[in-house]
């Protein structure tokens, strides 16, 4: 977790340098659109495959290549000719945006057999407890490491935040590399004997794609995968109405107001995991898909108070609200997920990261037309108001006469 925390630094450092250095060398804006655009539909296509992928090779493998890959990658940015560097700047968006959407399927599906099913949500908060520190880390220091020291040495420390979580992941003992299976033939799903349970699995994989298939072994998880769709899509409403939002607060220092945001943010979101750690400690319990459906609530009115004008004050108190209840869905949503049988959980978080990067992607493109002609408060009202629906929804069918998906809430299995 320390190695990912570390490469998460080296990323969300190049998310800033990387956006100014397109800028800078193509002159256009229009060209940081479009290397976002690359990165997004990268991470798109790598979701549709990841399943696959694991069932072939191990998660221990795929974590290893894919921070050697990102490290070569920005290594040749470093090293390439300027006739050459817009080349290296779409095959850095392609390498990054596939190999970090891989990385994040391998680590979550691979948890539960690094750390057993009876802590995955203490270390699903560890992971994101360092991805938000490691995010504030790399959003304030950006500006000063590429003022002082320039942009090749940032993207020298980008290479080698990578070499550190290859060397780290190289030294994990995940028992079996982190496959339950080999050869794509999925685990068996709980309830009848193994030998029934596969071959009811491999039926199932028959008559529909395996990520649908991992869809349908949890009552409600379609519907969960959905939200966290339209979720995605809210997050693009905020990531670039805050923007606007700042310049319109105090147009002479615009940059204040949204990185005070995303501190109080990741404060809030630290503050979240160290309460689900000593709960998961307590109790021996996650949080469930019922802490999925009150997380998305919150955080979406949130992020929709954020930008109606309340004075300083409140507003640092909804932003640390936010980023709680954020830290709250996701490690709610991963433990869930790490429910299921060791070969569709690889599928259905590949088949999650696809539709996240389908609603951000989308979004972005949305939101930017839209915030032509419309205040960031209608903006974000409209794209978060629809996660509040929707969570609604999903909250009545978890909450309905049915019960709880499977694996919401119950005990560990200790």
């Amino acid at each position: 977790m320390t190695g990912y925390a570390i490469s998460s630094y080296g990323t969300f450092l190049n998310m800033v340098a990387l956006n100014l250095f397109v800028y800078e060398t193509t002159g256009r804006a229009l060209a940081m659109g479009a290397f976002m655009a690359v990165r997004l539909a990268s991470g798109f296509a790598a979701g549709l495959t990841a399943g696959a992928l694991l069932a072939r090779f191990t998660a221990k493998g795929v974590m290893l290549w894919t921070n050697i890959a990102q490290a070569a990658v920005m290594l040749l940015l470093v090293l390439a000719p300027d006739g050459l560097r817009t080349t290296a700047l779409v095959a850095v968006s392609v390498v990054v945006g596939s190999c970090g959407t891989l990385f994040m399927v391998s680590l979550r599906s691979s948890i539960p057999e690094m750390v057993g099913e009876d802590r995955r949500s203490w270390a699903n908060s560890l992971s994101i407890t360092g991805r938000s520190m490691a995010m504030v880390a790399g959003f304030a220091s950006a500006g000063v490491v590429v003022s002082l020291v320039g942009y090749t040495a940032a993207f020298v420390v980008d290479t080698a935040t990578f070499v550190v979580c290859a060397a780290t992941v190289a030294l994990l003992a995940v028992p079996g590399g982190g496959t339950g299976v080999r050869g794509g033939e999925p685990a068996a799903v709980s309830g009848a004997g193994p030998a029934a349970q596969a071959s009811e699995v491999r039926a199932a994989g028959r008559r529909r794609p395996v990520a649908l298939a991992a869809l349908a072994a949890a009552p409600g998880l379609g519907l969960m995968v959905a939200l966290r769709g339209v979720d995605a899509l809210g997050s693009s409403s905020h990531n670039a109405a805050l923007p606007v939002h700042s310049s319109r607060l105090d147009a002479s220092h615009p940059a204040v107001f949204v990185s005070a945001f995303w501190c109080l943010w990741a404060l809030g979101n630290i503050v979240a995991q160290q309460v689900i750690q000593r709960y998961a400690r307590r109790t021996g319990r996650s949080v469930g898909a019922l802490g999925f459906g009150v997380g998305t609530c919150f955080m979406s009115a949130a992020f929709i108070l954020a930008f109606a004008g309340f004075p300083l004050v409140a507003t640092a108190g909804i932003a640390l609200v936010a980023g709680a209840a954020d830290g709250l869905t996701e490690v709610s949503y991963t433990s869930h997920l790490q429910t299921l049988p060791a070969g569709l959980r690889a599928h259905a978080f590949g088949l999650s990261a696809t539709v996240e990067n389908l609603g951000f992607g989308a979004g972005m493109i949305l939101v930017a037309a839209a915030l032509d002609h419309y205040s960031p408060l209608t903006v974000v009202g409209w794209s978060h108001g629809a996660a509040l629906v929707v969570a609604a929804v999903f909250l009545i069918r978890v909450a309905g006469p049915r019960g709880a998906p499977a694996g919401a809430s119950g005990p560990s299995s200790r």
